[in-house]
């Protein structure tokens, strides 16, 4: 049976073709004026915080750019760090329902295949000229107090992330789907940092071959014959 993951559409064109930050993200079909300027400020906080990283750009800069009041932002939000956190809630939700969709494309109807698709997507994102390392990663760095909620969003999205992985091993008939998701999730964070330090988004061949081995311990093609 076909594994299509979680409802919900999803506008692959838009997302593939964009790397760091998000082209799409959730939407509504109507919007008042009001919800228009949060997701306006968390928007254009996001690409700040990501091309330039969440101490270095100011709040000043970010009304700047999107043109109101502070008065207007604190009808919105209570401080900077609120925006910090509203702005990676939002990528976490984007980021979850883009991974499903992009391994969905390069890896077909079926579970194995979408596994073995993950560095494949991963090089999409890697490649885009835009790509400045994982926001989470980068998040974790800037705010490296565990208890600091910006570090325990990221933290949080990790475990959401492997959580998925495992879910997709277990319905792709690994014999420990909790043991291949850490050893995937494992492989894609050395993959983000090394793409980022190194900007060689090739750097997925060498983290796809130990995937194949990984999903070949784990999920054993049956002997035909």
């Amino acid at each position: 049976m076909p594994f299509a993951g979680p409802p919900g559409p999803v506008r692959l064109e838009e997302n593939l073709t964009h790397t760091g930050r998000p082209a799409g993200g959730p939407r509504v079909a109507r919007q008042s004026r009001s919800s228009t300027t949060r997701e306006h400020l968390v928007r254009t906080a996001h690409d700040l915080f990501y091309q330039r990283g969440f101490h270095a750009v100011g709040l000043d800069q970010i009304l700047a750019e999107v043109g109101v009041t502070k008065t207007t932002f604190y009808n919105h939000f209570s401080s900077k760090e609120d925006l910090v956190v509203e702005t990676l809630r939002w990528h976490d939700r984007w980021w979850r329902d883009t991974f499903l969709a992009i391994v969905r494309r390069h890896g077909g109807d079926t579970p194995r295949g979408q596994l073995m698709a993950i560095f494949d997507a991963l090089h999409a994102v890697f490649a885009g000229k835009d790509y400045n390392g994982c926001i989470f990663i980068n998040v974790a760095v800037q705010f490296p107090t565990q208890h600091d909620p910006a570090h325990v969003i990221a933290a949080e999205h990790k475990k959401t992330m492997e959580s998925l992985v495992r879910e997709l091993a277990g319905y792709a008939g690994a014999t420990d789907p909790g043991a291949l998701a850490q050893e995937i999730a494992l492989l894609m964070e050395g993959a983000f940092v090394t793409a980022q330090i190194t900007g060689d988004p090739h750097i997925t061949d060498a983290a796809k071959r130990a995937l194949h081995r990984a999903i070949e311990h784990y999920i054993p093609q049956p002997v035909v014959g």
